[in-house]
């Protein structure tokens, strides 16, 4: 096997921490991949994977030549595509993590007209609520709402969404529509944590009387959810109130299903971003993708 070939190989896997999520990411058989890797040590000279039954993981040698090809091999990649004016030539596989609403509702009814300009590309496309590893689940950029905490990437500030809080017609029939802060205590918030067992945040709003400060009111709850779908299904059903940013319930607004409530005391706008690996140079197909990503998303953006 070529040493290129074998060099993204062992990148991979040592992304990833296994052969066989590696593998079959770049559509290959276990048995190739490990091959790959063991000539590339005996070549090398050096052992570069500490392997055992249930991990896999990089030598101090390892980790320096992964770091020193990771780069190389973008180089290459980069420098492949560097005289092709024509971005439907584009090959490759783009790795991409979002949000469920932002894939469900936007980029997934838009994928087909991507596809179509750039035919060479297969896209993977996860959406969870976790914050995914990027460098070693192999993404190529993920889109993350909120804040960012993880300096070791690289960030492209989109924009901000307007967030909102809002519930359900026949919750606010029933409990009545909360006019000020203090009415809050005759109501109950649909709690959101990423972990179960997390202490909820409560009520949270920009200070009118101080602007950009953000405060945090306690409230009761009879339901607390790790994910977004369950979270905006809790509201609809009338457990609760819920802040969240606006273009997820734009629908439901629209329709009357959903009411906004407090609109004076609204969170704080969630910065959007797409986060990439801290690389030299990013492959054309990473560039063009995030470009799209950008443009797409800019109606539904703040500041953008």
């Amino acid at each position: 096997m070529r040493l290129l070939e074998s060099m993204e190989i062992f990148a991979r896997v040592a992304e990833l921490g296994s052969f066989t999520a590696a593998a079959d990411s770049l559509g290959l058989s276990r048995a190739s991949a490990s091959s790959a890797v063991q000539q590339l040590e005996a070549l090398l000279g050096t052992r570069l994977l500490h392997r055992t039954t249930r991990s896999v993981r990089t030598t101090q040698d390892g980790r320096v030549f992964y770091e020193r090809g990771r780069d190389l091999l973008a180089d290459l990649d980069e420098l492949q595509n560097l005289f092709r004016e024509d971005d439907a030539r584009l090959q490759g596989r783009l790795r991409v993590d979002m949000p469920l609403p932002v894939a469900r509702d936007l980029v997934i009814p838009r994928l087909p007209e991507f596809l179509r300009l750039h035919p060479g590309l297969e896209v993977e496309l996860s959406s969870s609520d976790r914050f995914v590893d990027v460098v070693r689940e192999g993404f190529d950029c993920v889109l993350r709402v909120g804040t960012l905490e993880d300096s070791s990437l690289i960030a492209r500030p989109l924009g901000h969404y307007r967030t909102v809080s809002c519930a359900s017609t026949e919750y606010l029939a029933e409990h009545g529509t909360p006019r000020t802060l203090e009415d809050l205590a005759g109501h109950r918030l649909v709690h959101y944590v990423l972990n179960l067992g997390a202490r909820p945040p409560g009520f949270e709003y920009l200070d009118p009387r101080q602007p950009g400060v953000e405060r945090s009111l306690p409230m009761a709850g009879a339901v607390t959810v790790n994910n977004t779908g369950a979270y905006l299904e809790a509201c609809i059903a009338g457990l609760g109130i819920i802040q969240v940013p606006e273009p997820a319930v734009h629908h439901l607004l629209e329709s009357g299903e959903l009411e906004e409530v407090l609109p004076e005391y609204p969170p704080a706008p969630m910065p959007v971003s797409l986060v990439y690996a801290n690389r030299r140079h990013l492959p054309k197909r990473v560039q063009v993708f995030m470009a799209w990503m950008a443009e797409i998303m800019k109606p539904r953006l703040q500041g953008s």
